[in-house]
């Protein structure tokens, strides 16, 4: 019978969140994990799937938007049961937690045969918020570096951009694993726990996972009473204060989004020029001239091949830790080749690794056709510098 009455867990807004939450996480994972490891064949279905990789970038830097104003919304939330509901800090860490958590090990090991109990939010739930705000710290820091390069190192050395690059990776890697290892299983494997779906858990499931607040619920000091006109003045508090931080919020992101159009501009956009025009007319029947053979000069490094690269190669090879350990951002780095050996045989276009890549086609950093034209006559030539 313990079974039939349920207790209210997580109300709709809570829930909503929640699944918001899923959603942007989701989205990040899948759209940043592609770009981090773009050269793996699962990578290249998911990026023609999405469109692409400028397509994968949008979509990313939306999430990445809507996550953000979510923790704008966390904030005000939090801060209203905080302050105006005078709520439990039921979520913080404290020493009890060690103690419980030492002793679920004993209970898991089959040392002890006591499980712990616990309250509101077990020790494991509350890993996992503090793991998200954290990370979400570490993202939303590390994004903009990437984000804002040029605002970044005037304030930052130079070397702070590749090194947000490699924490930015390394963190979506530790929090898609950290989902898949630890809440997927103590939500879904362990026990299924439905009350995210439905809001409240039966009598049983409170006893077997939180007795400690089923216990203060049927004591009735689950929730502390608020007179209304206390209720009223908080809130009188409240909502100017929060909506001065949510608006200075509001801004930040805003500038996180539109503080730079481009990271580096690294060619000048092309213009319409005159290159002949005579000062007057020539009367017919003069004979059109006949074509003038323009002179083939040699196509360089410094002439334009280590421009091309700049704009369309250094995003993921600009340093000899980059994809493939390959470094397109030098001469000397081209030269050097990466992981899988040299990527151009100077003189033979076709035994070159980076023409092989290319001609391929659906390479994340793509040449047309003349432009991959203009490279293989630049490796014909020899692939000088100068």
């Amino acid at each position: 019978m313990r079974d039939t009455r349920k207790y209210l867990r997580f109300p709709l807004s809570y829930r909503i969140e929640h699944w918001l939450l899923v959603a942007t996480f989701t989205t990040l994972a899948i759209t940043g994990l592609v770009q981090k490891f773009a050269a793996s064949g699962v990578s290249q279905v998911i990026l023609r799937l999405l469109g692409g990789v400028e397509t994968t970038r949008v979509i990313h830097h939306t999430a990445a938007v809507i996550l953000m104003l979510e923790v704008v919304y966390h904030a005000g939330a939090l801060g209203f049961r905080v302050f105006v509901r005078r709520t439990h800090l039921t979520m913080l860490p404290s020493y009890s937690d060690v103690r419980v958590a030492v002793q679920a090990l004993l209970y898991n090991l089959g040392f002890s045969k006591v499980r712990p109990q616990q309250g509101r939010f077990s020790f494991e739930e509350k890993a996992e918020y503090w793991a998200v705000v954290w990370g979400t710290l570490v993202m939303a820091i590390t994004g903009f570096m990437m984000w804002n390069p040029i605002a970044t190192t005037r304030f930052l050395p130079g070397e702070f951009v590749p090194a947000a690059k490699s924490a930015h990776g390394a963190e979506a890697v530790l929090a898609v694993l950290a989902i898949i290892v630890w809440h997927i299983y103590h939500v879904h494997v362990r026990e299924f726990n439905k009350s995210m779906f439905s809001g409240d858990l039966t009598e049983g499931e409170m006893i077997e996972e939180h007795p400690l607040e089923l216990a203060d619920i049927k004591a009735g000091v689950a929730e502390r009473p608020v007179e209304p006109l206390a209720l009223s003045r908080r809130k009188r508090i409240f909502y100017p204060v929060y909506g001065v931080l949510a608006a200075a919020m509001l801004f930040g992101i805003y500038a996180f989004v539109t503080l730079e159009q481009t990271a580096v501009t690294t060619l000048p956009p092309a213009e319409d020029v005159v290159i002949f025009s005579p000062l007057t007319p020539t009367p017919f029947p003069t004979a059109l001239p006949s074509a003038t053979p323009l002179p083939i000069t040699a196509v360089t490094w410094a002439d334009g091949i280590g421009g091309l690269f700049q704009s369309k190669c250094i995003l993921c090879h600009a340093s000899p830790s980059g994809f493939g350990g390959l470094n397109l951002a030098s001469y000397a780095g081209i030269t050097a080749g990466g992981a899988s050996g040299p990527v151009i045989v100077p003189g033979d276009p076709e035994a070159s690794l980076l023409v092989v890549k290319q001609a391929a086609g659906n390479h994340p950093g793509q040449l047309s056709g003349e432009e991959l034209a203009l490279v293989r006559q630049w490796i014909d030539d020899g692939a000088p510098e100068k």
